[in-house]
């Protein structure tokens, strides 16, 4: 396995095999990604939280399968015979939660891409019981589709996240900044794009570069980082 990550930030992010980050805390749902010839049915849901590599994951398997890629709340106006037509990637289902002409959509992409002997990725946050689908057949279809699932970051998977989340904005951090963020920061992907894009904006303004000291001074003394 290659190296796992996977952001939805501003500037140029890398989206690659290359750059998938494999750790404990994300192994298995890669491992079940990957492994799309036994997806029961033919369908699986990826989820995560906000920024823990749904996007990214979802990428490297559509350019390895070959797959569509389309957001689910573009799904309202979409050729969906045409889409039926190769393996898919679906993301946010969720997001069409209010959007009963998308869930219309999706529900006979779905019994048409399962019928033509395509697969379906489908991505979202929390359980898909939770999705609160308006349509309850498409409801139920997603509940009953496996999961996988991107677990929230342990310490190394974090370190990783902070050094890709830098590297897509072109910063190069001094070596002892990345630990000391991991040590004392919100264990969530959340706050990792947070502090970023916080230090990119700081660091920019000053025309400094990114030092431990530069960081405490950024995120202030009675910050809760310092």
């Amino acid at each position: 396995m290659a190296e796992q990550l996977s952001f939805e930030l501003p500037g140029k992010t890398a989206l690659g095999r290359e750059d998938f980050f494999v750790a404990p805390s994300n192994a298995l749902a890669v491992a079940i990604v990957e492994d799309s010839d036994h997806w029961p049915a033919g369908k699986l849901v990826l989820s995560g939280p906000a920024g823990s590599g749904k996007t990214h994951l979802a990428h490297v398997w559509a350019a390895q399968s070959g797959a569509r890629i389309v957001c689910a709340n573009q799904l309202g106006t979409a050729d969906v015979p045409a889409l039926a037509s190769s393996d898919m990637v679906i993301e946010d289902v969720p997001a069409i939660a209010s959007d009963r002409k998308a869930q219309d959509a999706l529900f006979h992409l779905h019994n048409l891409l399962l019928a033509g002997g395509h697969r379906l990725l489908l991505t979202g946050q929390g359980a898909t019981r939770h999705w609160g689908l308006s349509l309850p057949d498409l409801q139920s279809r997603m509940e009953g589709t496996q999961r996988a699932t991107l677990e929230p970051p342990d310490d190394l998977l974090l370190s990783v996240v902070l050094a890709k989340l830098f590297a897509d904005r072109q910063i190069t951090p001094k070596a002892d900044v990345i630990p000391y963020l991991v040590k004392r920061m919100e264990r969530s992907f959340c706050a990792a794009q947070g502090l970023v894009d916080q230090l990119d904006r700081a660091s920019l303004s000053a025309g400094r570069s990114l030092t431990r000291s530069f960081a405490i001074q950024v995120l202030g003394v009675d910050d809760k980082l310092a």
